[in-house]
Protein backbone atom coordinates (compact mmCIF):
# COMPACT_ATOMS: atom_id res chain seq x y z
CA UNK A 1 0.00 0.00 0.00
CA UNK A 2 1.06 3.93 -0.58
CA UNK A 3 1.05 6.57 1.67
CA UNK A 4 0.65 9.68 -0.28
CA UNK A 5 2.52 12.77 0.85
CA UNK A 6 2.05 16.43 -0.72
CA UNK A 7 5.08 18.23 -1.34
CA UNK A 8 5.01 22.28 -2.37
CA UNK A 9 7.77 23.10 -4.86
CA UNK A 10 9.41 26.17 -4.55
CA UNK A 11 7.35 27.47 -7.55
CA UNK A 12 3.99 26.49 -5.71
CA UNK A 13 2.66 23.61 -7.63
CA UNK A 14 1.82 20.34 -5.80
CA UNK A 15 4.02 17.26 -6.15
CA UNK A 16 3.07 13.95 -4.68
CA UNK A 17 5.18 11.46 -3.18
CA UNK A 18 4.60 8.07 -1.81
CA UNK A 19 6.32 6.25 1.13
CA UNK A 20 5.37 2.25 1.79
CA UNK A 21 2.62 1.61 4.10
CA UNK A 22 2.46 -1.70 5.94
CA UNK A 23 -2.01 -1.92 5.83
CA UNK A 24 -4.07 -1.33 3.14
CA UNK A 25 -5.18 2.84 1.74
CA UNK A 26 -9.15 1.75 2.57
CA UNK A 27 -10.21 0.73 6.10
CA UNK A 28 -13.29 -0.65 6.25
CA UNK A 29 -15.63 0.99 8.79
CA UNK A 30 -19.24 0.46 8.19
CA UNK A 31 -21.65 2.62 9.29
CA UNK A 32 -24.92 0.48 9.85
CA UNK A 33 -27.33 -0.13 6.76
CA UNK A 34 -30.32 -2.11 8.26
CA UNK A 35 -34.08 -2.38 6.80
CA UNK A 36 -34.39 0.84 8.92
CA UNK A 37 -31.66 3.17 7.32
CA UNK A 38 -32.92 1.30 3.82
CA UNK A 39 -36.31 2.05 4.17
CA UNK A 40 -35.27 5.94 5.16
CA UNK A 41 -33.13 5.99 2.29
CA UNK A 42 -36.10 4.80 -0.10
CA UNK A 43 -38.34 7.37 1.39
CA UNK A 44 -35.67 9.78 0.57
CA UNK A 45 -35.63 9.00 -2.89
CA UNK A 46 -39.38 9.04 -3.69
CA UNK A 47 -39.39 12.64 -1.87
CA UNK A 48 -36.79 14.13 -3.35
CA UNK A 49 -35.99 11.92 -7.20
CA UNK A 50 -38.32 9.53 -7.94
CA UNK A 51 -41.49 8.13 -6.40
CA UNK A 52 -41.83 5.27 -8.46
CA UNK A 53 -38.26 3.59 -7.61
CA UNK A 54 -37.89 0.61 -5.87
CA UNK A 55 -33.60 0.24 -5.04
CA UNK A 56 -30.86 2.50 -3.13
CA UNK A 57 -28.46 1.85 -5.77
CA UNK A 58 -26.58 4.29 -7.44
CA UNK A 59 -24.27 4.44 -10.74
CA UNK A 60 -21.81 7.36 -9.59
CA UNK A 61 -20.93 9.76 -11.95
CA UNK A 62 -19.58 12.40 -9.74
CA UNK A 63 -17.46 12.69 -6.97
CA UNK A 64 -18.49 15.19 -4.21
CA UNK A 65 -15.70 16.28 -1.47
CA UNK A 66 -16.75 17.74 1.96
CA UNK A 67 -15.29 18.69 5.14
CA UNK A 68 -16.61 17.95 8.68
CA UNK A 69 -16.48 20.84 10.66
CA UNK A 70 -16.14 18.18 13.84
CA UNK A 71 -12.42 17.69 15.11
CA UNK A 72 -12.01 13.89 15.10
CA UNK A 73 -13.31 10.23 13.10
CA UNK A 74 -14.94 9.69 16.60
CA UNK A 75 -16.99 12.87 16.75
CA UNK A 76 -18.18 12.27 12.63
CA UNK A 77 -19.35 8.40 13.49
CA UNK A 78 -21.19 9.63 16.31
CA UNK A 79 -23.27 12.06 13.86
CA UNK A 80 -23.33 9.41 10.87
CA UNK A 81 -24.12 6.46 12.89
CA UNK A 82 -27.79 6.84 13.21
CA UNK A 83 -30.50 6.23 10.99
CA UNK A 84 -32.49 9.49 11.51
CA UNK A 85 -31.15 12.92 11.82
CA UNK A 86 -30.39 14.60 14.49
CA UNK A 87 -32.10 17.63 15.94
CA UNK A 88 -28.97 19.25 15.59
CA UNK A 89 -29.65 19.44 11.79
CA UNK A 90 -33.02 22.15 11.67
CA UNK A 91 -31.13 23.47 8.20
CA UNK A 92 -32.44 19.94 6.43
CA UNK A 93 -34.72 18.61 8.67
CA UNK A 94 -37.36 19.18 6.07
CA UNK A 95 -35.81 17.32 3.76
CA UNK A 96 -36.60 14.22 5.36
CA UNK A 97 -36.04 11.82 8.51
CA UNK A 98 -32.76 9.76 6.73
CA UNK A 99 -29.46 10.77 8.53
CA UNK A 100 -26.65 12.26 6.71
CA UNK A 101 -23.75 10.03 5.96
CA UNK A 102 -21.10 9.90 2.80
CA UNK A 103 -19.24 7.14 1.53
CA UNK A 104 -16.20 7.85 2.52
CA UNK A 105 -14.04 9.79 5.74
CA UNK A 106 -10.40 10.98 5.77
CA UNK A 107 -8.79 11.81 8.57
CA UNK A 108 -6.87 14.09 9.41
CA UNK A 109 -3.30 11.94 9.37
CA UNK A 110 -4.90 10.70 5.77
CA UNK A 111 -6.47 7.43 6.50
CA UNK A 112 -9.16 6.64 4.65
CA UNK A 113 -12.25 4.97 5.87
CA UNK A 114 -15.10 3.39 3.59
CA UNK A 115 -18.49 3.68 5.39
CA UNK A 116 -20.71 2.46 2.87
CA UNK A 117 -20.72 0.84 -0.27
CA UNK A 118 -19.82 3.05 -3.68
CA UNK A 119 -23.19 1.89 -5.15
CA UNK A 120 -25.63 2.81 -2.44
CA UNK A 121 -26.96 6.11 -2.01
CA UNK A 122 -26.17 8.57 1.05
CA UNK A 123 -27.55 12.30 1.69
CA UNK A 124 -24.99 14.27 1.72
CA UNK A 125 -25.31 16.85 -1.33
CA UNK A 126 -28.92 18.13 -2.26
CA UNK A 127 -29.90 17.80 -5.74
CA UNK A 128 -26.88 15.27 -6.77
CA UNK A 129 -27.60 12.27 -4.37
CA UNK A 130 -28.27 9.88 -6.84
CA UNK A 131 -24.96 10.02 -8.52
CA UNK A 132 -22.35 10.75 -6.41
CA UNK A 133 -19.89 9.72 -4.09
CA UNK A 134 -19.71 11.55 -0.85
CA UNK A 135 -15.71 12.22 0.81
CA UNK A 136 -15.87 13.79 3.61
CA UNK A 137 -12.77 14.86 5.31
CA UNK A 138 -12.33 15.47 9.22
CA UNK A 139 -12.19 19.14 10.57
CA UNK A 140 -12.56 22.00 8.42
CA UNK A 141 -14.71 25.17 9.66
CA UNK A 142 -14.22 25.64 13.26
CA UNK A 143 -12.35 22.52 13.65
CA UNK A 144 -8.99 23.77 11.81
CA UNK A 145 -8.38 23.73 7.93
CA UNK A 146 -7.55 20.46 6.19
CA UNK A 147 -4.16 19.25 6.64
CA UNK A 148 -1.60 18.31 3.17
CA UNK A 149 -2.24 14.77 3.91
CA UNK A 150 -5.84 14.98 4.04
CA UNK A 151 -5.26 16.19 0.22
CA UNK A 152 -2.34 13.37 -0.68
CA UNK A 153 -5.41 10.78 0.48
CA UNK A 154 -8.12 12.65 -1.52
CA UNK A 155 -6.01 12.79 -4.36
CA UNK A 156 -5.42 8.85 -4.28
CA UNK A 157 -8.68 7.95 -3.42
CA UNK A 158 -10.72 9.64 -6.23
CA UNK A 159 -7.50 8.57 -8.76
CA UNK A 160 -9.08 5.24 -6.60
CA UNK A 161 -12.88 5.77 -7.42
CA UNK A 162 -12.00 6.89 -10.94
CA UNK A 163 -9.95 3.80 -12.11
CA UNK A 164 -13.28 1.18 -10.56
CA UNK A 165 -15.85 3.73 -11.93
CA UNK A 166 -14.91 4.88 -14.94
CA UNK A 167 -18.91 6.56 -15.14
CA UNK A 168 -17.86 9.32 -13.06
CA UNK A 169 -16.45 12.45 -15.19
CA UNK A 170 -17.55 15.20 -12.54
CA UNK A 171 -15.75 15.74 -9.37
CA UNK A 172 -16.84 19.08 -7.25
CA UNK A 173 -16.34 20.50 -3.83
CA UNK A 174 -19.83 20.64 -1.51
CA UNK A 175 -19.36 24.58 -2.02
CA UNK A 176 -19.50 24.28 -5.77
CA UNK A 177 -22.47 21.87 -6.32
CA UNK A 178 -25.46 24.92 -6.52
CA UNK A 179 -23.67 25.13 -10.30
CA UNK A 180 -25.99 22.46 -10.83
CA UNK A 181 -29.07 23.45 -9.84
CA UNK A 182 -30.88 23.98 -12.78
CA UNK A 183 -29.17 21.32 -15.38
CA UNK A 184 -30.21 17.97 -16.11
CA UNK A 185 -27.70 16.26 -13.54
CA UNK A 186 -30.17 18.22 -11.06
CA UNK A 187 -33.07 15.42 -9.72
CA UNK A 188 -34.34 17.89 -6.81
CA UNK A 189 -37.98 17.67 -6.97
CA UNK A 190 -38.44 20.72 -4.75
CA UNK A 191 -37.19 23.84 -6.42
CA UNK A 192 -36.65 25.69 -3.06
CA UNK A 193 -34.94 23.09 -1.10
CA UNK A 194 -30.91 24.27 -1.42
CA UNK A 195 -28.40 25.43 1.26
CA UNK A 196 -25.83 27.20 1.44
CA UNK A 197 -22.40 25.26 1.35
CA UNK A 198 -18.95 26.64 2.02
CA UNK A 199 -16.92 23.25 2.98
CA UNK A 200 -14.03 22.22 1.68
CA UNK A 201 -13.08 25.77 0.80
CA UNK A 202 -12.23 27.09 -2.65
CA UNK A 203 -8.56 26.59 -1.97
CA UNK A 204 -8.86 23.09 -1.27
CA UNK A 205 -10.57 22.23 -4.31
CA UNK A 206 -7.77 24.32 -6.30
CA UNK A 207 -5.18 22.05 -5.01
CA UNK A 208 -6.65 18.62 -5.14
CA UNK A 209 -7.18 19.63 -8.80
CA UNK A 210 -3.55 20.70 -9.90
CA UNK A 211 -2.22 17.45 -7.85
CA UNK A 212 -4.60 15.25 -9.82
CA UNK A 213 -3.84 16.85 -13.28
CA UNK A 214 -6.82 15.74 -14.61
CA UNK A 215 -8.55 18.39 -16.54
CA UNK A 216 -11.01 15.94 -17.90
CA UNK A 217 -13.35 15.97 -14.57
CA UNK A 218 -15.49 18.58 -15.19
CA UNK A 219 -16.38 20.99 -12.36
CA UNK A 220 -19.84 22.25 -13.29
CA UNK A 221 -22.75 21.02 -15.74
CA UNK A 222 -22.36 20.95 -19.78
CA UNK A 223 -22.95 24.38 -21.18
CA UNK A 224 -26.05 24.78 -22.87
Amino acid sequence: MLRLVVVMTLAGSVQVASTALAQGPIIDRPIPFDAERRELTLDYIHRHYDPARSSVRITPRMIVVHWTDTPSVDSTLRLFMPDELPVSRPDIARGGRLNVAAHYLVDRDGTILRLMSDTVMARHTIGLNLIAIGIENVGGGASGPLTDRQLAADRWLVLDLLARHPTITYLIGHCEYGRFRHSALWEERDSTYITPKTDPGAEFMARLRQSLGRPDLASGPPAG
